[in-house]
């Protein structure tokens, strides 16, 4: 589906038609540029390279100016692929307009690392009074994890401590509460992935 890329400006909340406060996520959407064009004929799928956000020339690589230079546009930092376009050309922007006549998208972001978590934490486990399962004198932690004779291992997948966060997260069906052509910005009821800045992609 079409989509564009932006980044995730922060949170406020706007008042609806009947006077309610809803709480929205802030981001800005684009504009941005076709670097490249992929067909079935050529590349094996069809869709439409973007680009977001300026570079810097000393910070490109060589092949990636050639790339850019393909399409007449300068460097961009965040490149990402999107389906179901039609009609556009090399060198063409796509800004917030397109999301003019849309009332629900998905958003793709990653979202916030919150480092090494224990069990309660990454997994909700019942920690405190739990007394069973090899769970006795340790209040936060998992107890047994597995049987000592048969199959005398420990199954692949078992939940445990370890990092969390920091992970491609797609959040689906979010409202749009706002177009704002003029600065660029959409506004999402709720909140989406990722932290203030963080590049998101927001798809129709």
């Amino acid at each position: 589906m079409p989509g564009l890329l932006g980044k995730k400006i922060g949170m406020t909340s706007v008042f609806s038609a009947d006077g309610k406060n809803v709480p929205c996520t802030v981001i800005e959407l684009g504009p941005c540029v076709v670097t490249q064009v992929k067909s079935v004929e050529k590349d094996g799928y069809a869709a439409v390279q973007l680009g977001f956000e300026e570079a810097k020339e000393k910070n490109t690589t060589k092949p990636m100016l050639g790339h850019f230079a393909k399409s007449g546009t300068t460097p961009k930092r965040h490149l990402a692929e999107f389906t179901g376009f039609e009609d556009v050309n090399l060198g063409d922007t796509i800004t917030v307009d397109l999301f003019a006549d849309t009332t629900y998208v998905d958003v793709i972001g990653t979202s916030k690392g919150k480092g090494f978590q224990g069990v309660v934490k990454r997994h909700g486990f019942g920690g405190v009074g739990q007394t069973t399962h090899g769970q006795d004198d340790r209040l936060r932690k998992p107890g047994s994890i597995g049987a000592c004779s048969y199959p005398a291992k420990v199954f692949k997948g078992l939940r445990m401590g370890g990092q969390m966060g920091n992970v491609r997260v797609t959040t689906h069906n979010l409202q749009v509460l706002k177009v704002i052509p003029e600065h660029n910005l959409l506004l999402i009821k709720g909140s989406i992935p990722g932290f203030k800045g963080s590049i998101v992609s927001v798809i129709k």
